[in-house]
């Protein structure tokens, strides 16, 4: 019940395990198209460029700067939390000229940031974004900067490794033009793949641009041959995590994507609830709380550290720690995908009560689950 990876539902392990195909046969090949498919459907967007890249969130991260940012390219990074960093040092190694809009973290972006940092540079290429910050529990919305990025002439990147099947992500109706997601989170499946989609308009840049891609794994232009209608061998593909993406995306929409979001909305405010009855509260910004990564702020006198020992130790419960300047200060506790249930709720609080308790701060139990209930 941490930041990631989430627990698999049963049926995604079960699809794992299955024969090994070749990455070329017709049986696969028909997979990639539902892939395909239903990726769109969970992006909620009509890119024909939408796919699974073989790699982690991180190598989707790389792939979208690397095939839309040339050296020299003028680049505004949003950064309230650790995956804004990653974002400013790998535009930075694309040869960007990078302009930060920060935010405390915990804190969402400001649209306004957003348009005094378009107004200080010259010819904005690209404008990348954190939707739901793992590190912090914040979300940032995203409607409002898209409009402004688009009147700049630049285009919009989006982040949706944490947000994707857990809260709404709209990729054509916010005009989103680049979006790089991760498997392990909302999507309930193991880390190994990277939902990636881009609109017409960037794969128009990555077409035209000057010098190649600097990176040949994940140049768009070659792997649109394979994941295209050529089909033409770019690598291996790995067999089994495709396996996996397709039975758990299959999950996600058999159980439907409002319904989904809701389920992960009313866990959250379960949660919350019961956090206010104990005296707690969650550290990002209220307003833009994310419903499936909770950041609790460690009260004073708590062992921080120990308290996530015990939970590990005595329960078999995994939360994670704060990072950055809040390491030691924050738990973050996931409620994404398979792991976003009442029960989890019921079984985190009761655990964690408990360990507050025996760790010197008194936590009436029963109040927090009533408050949850």
């Amino acid at each position: 019940m941490g930041p990631g990876p989430s627990n698999a539902a049963a049926e995604v392990l079960v699809a794992m395990s299955q024969p090994l195909v070749g990455h070329l046969d017709p049986v696969f090949v028909k997979m990639m198209e539902e892939l395909k498919v239903m990726l769109r459907a969970v992006f909620l967007t009509r890119n024909e460029m939408t796919f699974p890249l073989s790699g982690t969130g991180s190598a989707g991260m790389e792939f979208c700067f690397v095939n839309l940012v040339e050296p020299g390219d003028e680049v505004i990074v949003c950064v309230n939390g650790v995956f804004g960093t990653r974002m400013v040092e790998v535009a930075e190694r694309c040869g960007a000229r990078v302009t930060k809009v920060e935010a405390s973290w915990g804190n969402s972006i400001a649209p306004a940031q957003i348009a005094e940092a378009l107004r200080t540079v010259t010819k904005p290429k690209l404008v990348a974004l954190v939707h739901a910050e793992t590190s912090t529990g914040a979300l940032t919305p995203v409607e409002e900067i898209s409009k402004l990025v688009h009147d700049a002439g630049a285009l919009l990147l989006l982040d949706t490794v944490t947000s994707l099947g857990g809260c709404p992500v709209r990729l054509d109706e916010w005009n989103v033009d680049a979006v790089y997601s991760g498997t392990q989170k909302c999507l309930s499946c193991p880390p190994g793949l990277a939902p990636v989609s881009l609109n017409a308009r960037a794969l128009e840049v990555a077409r035209r641009r000057r010098p190649r891609v600097q990176s040949w794994y994940l140049d768009v232009n070659l792997l649109a041959s394979y994941w295209g209608q050529e089909r033409v061998y770019h690598h291996t593909a790995p067999i089994s995590m495709n396996y996996a993406l397709h039975a758990a995306l299959r999950l996600v929409l058999e159980e439907g994507l409002e319904n989904r979001w809701r389920r992960h909305q009313q866990n959250h405010l379960a949660l919350k609830s019961a956090l206010a009855a104990i005296g707690l509260e969650l550290a990002a910004q209220a307003g833009h709380q994310l419903w499936q990564l909770n950041a609790i702020r460690v009260p004073p006198g708590v062992d921080e550290a120990e308290v996530r020992r015990r939970l590990l130790h005595d329960f078999n419960i995994e939360v994670g720690a704060g990072l950055g300047p809040l390491k030691g200060k924050i738990w973050r506790v996931g409620l994404m995908g398979e792991n976003s249930s009442r029960e989890n709720v019921r079984l985190f609080l009761s655990a964690f009560c408990q360990v507050l308790n025996e760790c010197g701060r008194k936590t009436d139990a029963p109040a927090a689950l009533a408050a949850a209930a």
